[in-house]
């Protein structure tokens, strides 16, 4: 129910603070403790709106109360709610423009604490996106609100060119794969917007599907590939004490288990085939051309550039 599921929520935003506050000789560390907390809860108290806001209609805290009274909610009412949602969850997924806390959050934190963060914190707000968009909020019958798709793709596409372009700039380890958490979430919604804008074609559920099942895929697999290599930093960290990739050299032989799993991470984070990366991002891809040929006019065109984005 929306209670439980709010008290969990704020557990989590602040034994992952006292996480990321640990190290109390860093005057960076509680900088960043304080960003994450301000944004963690400016994203709690949109949540909290949109929930609020369904519970008087329901007068009941459970799921399947919410969603009744959602379905007795005209369109707009709807969809205002589904931004509020899509704000206070993107806010802790890191979506552009609510990401700023998360490349100084994860530098912070422990490297171990960060990929627990990026692999689970983040997915549980993807998740809540899912679960308003496709169940609570959703019609009973007909399509999602053309807006819904066209504001998922947008973020979802920005997003992911923004957190590789960012990327690419970065030489602190830690920093870089925060980035790239970025850029994951964005393919996410990306795969997330286009189901939702293919409801409204004729046939259009098969690819639908098809791009709901890439978005759920890549969800799983940067849980995988992010964790391994959050996991191969703490390594390398612990073992050279440094976090700037400038300064490192010769690690292969003198750590050849983390210099092949490391490999492994990267390539598939890469979408290489024939590792996981590449089979969601692939997915996504089809769906997005595939999809953008079916719906035609400027959903179809927008779909297309967001493909050649990709």
């Amino acid at each position: 129910d929306a209670l439980t599921f709010l008290l969990a929520w704020e557990g989590m935003t602040l034994a992952s603070y006292v996480l990321i506050v640990s190290d109390a000789r860093n005057e960076e560390n509680a900088r960043a403790g304080l960003i994450y907390l301000i944004m963690a809860h400016a994203g709690t108290a949109v949540l909290l709106v949109a929930f609020l806001q369904l519970t008087v209609h329901a007068q009941a805290f459970d799921f399947a109360s919410l969603r009744h009274a959602a379905s007795k909610l005209n369109a707009s009412k709807r969809t205002v709610l589904f931004m509020l949602v899509l704000a206070g969850f993107g806010t802790k997924a890191g979506v552009v423009p609510l990401h700023i806390w998360l490349p100084k959050a994860h530098p912070a934190a422990p490297s171990h604490v960060s990929a627990l963060m990026s692999g689970v914190m983040l997915k549980v707000a993807i998740y809540g996106m899912f679960r308003f968009g496709f169940d609570l909020l959703a019609p009973a019958t007909g399509p999602l609100p053309l807006s819904w798709g066209w504001t998922v793709l947008c973020l979802g596409t920005v997003s992911a060119i923004y957190g590789v372009l960012l990327a690419l700039q970065q030489h602190d380890l830690k920093r870089l794969l925060a980035f790239h958490s970025v850029e994951n979430i964005g393919i996410i919604l990306m795969g997330m917007g286009v189901a939702m804008l293919l409801t409204h074609s004729r046939g259009g559920r098969p690819l639908a599907t098809l791009a709901l099942a890439a978005a759920l895929l890549h969800t799983l697999n940067h849980v995988a590939f992010k964790g391994l290599l959050f996991l191969g930093a703490v390594s390398v960290i612990s073992r050279t004490h440094v976090r700037n990739m400038e300064e490192f050299g010769g690690l292969a032989h003198r750590m050849p288990w983390t210099a092949w799993l490391f490999l492994l991470g990267a390539v598939a984070i890469s979408a290489l085939p024939p590792l996981n990366g590449f089979v969601s991002e692939w997915m996504t891809f089809q769906a997005l051309v595939l999809g953008g040929a079916k719906m035609g006019g400027a959903s179809g065109l927008f779909a297309g550039v967001a493909a050649s984005m990709l």
